[in-house]
């Protein structure tokens, strides 16, 4: 079930016309029956998977929180929950992958090796509900928060439909606290919630969908020039914008319709001035998970550049990670690793503020760290390191342009114009609302373009998201 589906419509309407009815209480009990049919929805047997996870967490959490004498049973509460959540997590995404790669290697070496492999389906939204689940016991571990006593609260936390599939990864901090009080429905919240749908729909269904005919026929196809192949990276790196960011912003409004605030994902990534600007912006929920979690824990920036830069790429190596089980992702990692490395040595030697955060070379600088991202976004959608030394060099060594070039240049103008409107309106504002309060006749022309763009161009098939596959 997809939020871009005729069956998710239905299923909400139906959802949310019980919710509003009922007190407090009975709104948990429905979220929660609600959250396991949506997932169950692709496979019910991958319940199981959240089951376990939220009674090892809730049981573990418990033990952490009311063993303050015994540092041993919370140690052991604590590696109980992390070893369940990374087992689970690690079997079935990464399990073919160090199986496939250890038999190459012990091959390589001269030892013969048959390492059966698994036909193993990957449950939608591991990755995320894993890490959402895994932060709840460290945090407290860390003294940062308390255990809950009521099992439905939690289990609603971990399985709340909106984000449950491809995020935001929420803390228990954030939003526990709004599973375990009362929540109010406010006019604000449904204006700025149906914004926020609407708007998410139009990234994905409008401009993701359509975006994504182009990159896959040139990466799936080949590419003619070198052209064709810069502009379906290009294309790809606003497909998975709009895609990802869509999602998140369909959450987030469906959220708001219900009370629940869950946090911003996405702040105009593409404006990113330098790496570390970007990770504030990109996927905030990730990026501030493996800070908080790894990149800390790891030393940070306490022990030395050295230790600092080791700590940046061993981080951004198991962020990659985090995404597939593929090579391309692992050196997706390790470039924005690098990326984050020469920004903190650059920075660290040479003064980039001043001048150089104004005028055309705020623009200049901008330019440069998206063209960065799309270098980056290359690995991460090629299906092999030899189609990326392909494209690679069809780009820098074949470039010419033609009438397919011309084409896609004119669809991907067309199709982002108003992506980069309503962008260049949050940036000026520094609000990622503010199109939800435009006066009535820009607002009402914004939704006039939108609407008549989704019925020419609006894929209604229900189509998935990218991040599903994480």
């Amino acid at each position: 079930m997809v939020f871009n589906s005729l069956v998710f419509l239905v299923f909400f309407g139906v959802v949310y016309s019980l919710y509003r009815r009922l007190p407090h209480r009975g709104q948990n009990i429905l979220l929660l029956v609600a959250s396991y049919f949506f997932y169950g929805w692709w496979d019910w047997r991958f319940l199981s998977l959240i089951l376990l996870s939220t009674t090892v967490d809730f049981i573990s959490g418990w033990i952490i929180g009311h063993a303050q004498p015994h540092q041993r049973r919370r140690r052991v509460a604590l590696c109980v929950s992390v070893t369940v959540d990374l087992s689970v997590l690690g079997f079935f995404k990464y399990f073919n992958f160090f199986a496939e790669n250890l038999a190459g290697l012990l091959q390589q070496m001269g030892v013969a090796a048959s390492i059966p492999l698994l036909h193993i389906i990957l449950p939608v939204g591991i990755s995320f509900y894993t890490f959402q689940t895994m932060s709840y016991t460290l945090d407290i571990y860390r003294g940062q928060l308390r255990p809950t006593r009521n099992f439905l609260d939690f289990a609603t936390f971990v399985a709340f439909f909106p984000q449950l599939v491809a995020g935001p990864i929420e803390r228990a901090a954030h939003l526990l606290p709004q599973i375990q009080k009362p929540r109010t429905v406010t006019r604000e919240g449904i204006e700025s919630g149906a914004w926020l749908i609407a708007w998410g729909l139009f990234k994905k269904c409008v401009i993701a969908d359509n975006l994504a005919v182009m990159v896959d026929g040139v990466f799936n196809g080949g590419a003619s020039t070198g052209a064709v192949a810069l502009l379906a990276l290009y294309a790809f790196a606003f497909q998975i914008l709009c895609d990802f960011s869509g999602y998140s912003d369909i959450a987030r409004g469906l959220g708001r319709l219900m009370g629940v605030d869950l946090m911003v994902n996405f702040n105009n990534p593409y404006f990113a001035l330098n790496p570390k600007d970007f990770w504030a912006r990109w996927h905030i929920s990730l990026s501030s998970w493996l800070r908080d979690y790894l990149y800390i824990p790891l030393g940070g920036n306490r022990k030395g550049l050295r230790r600092m830069y080791i700590n940046l790429v061993l981080t951004m190596l198991l962020g990659g990670l985090w995404h597939g089980a593929a090579w391309t992702f692992v050196i997706w990692g390790a470039f924005h690793g690098l990326l984050l490395v020469a920004y903190h040595a650059w920075s660290d030697r040479f003064s980039v503020k001043g001048a150089a955060d104004s005028g055309r070379w705020l623009w200049l600088r901008r330019a440069w760290m998206f063209h960065l991202v799309c270098l980056g976004w290359l690995f991460f959608r090629a299906d092999s390191l030899g189609q990326v030394a392909n494209m690679l060099r069809q780009i820098f060594g074949n470039f010419a342009w033609n009438a397919e070039a011309a084409n896609m240049l004119a669809t991907l103008l067309l199709l982002c114009l108003p992506l980069w409107l309503v962008q260049l309106l949050q940036v000026k504002t520094r609000d990622l609302l503010a199109p939800a309060g435009l006066s009535l006749v820009p607002r009402t022309a914004l939704y006039a373009v939108m609407i008549l763009m989704f019925l020419a161009l609006g894929n209604t098939g229900g189509g998935a998201f990218i991040y599903f596959q994480f």
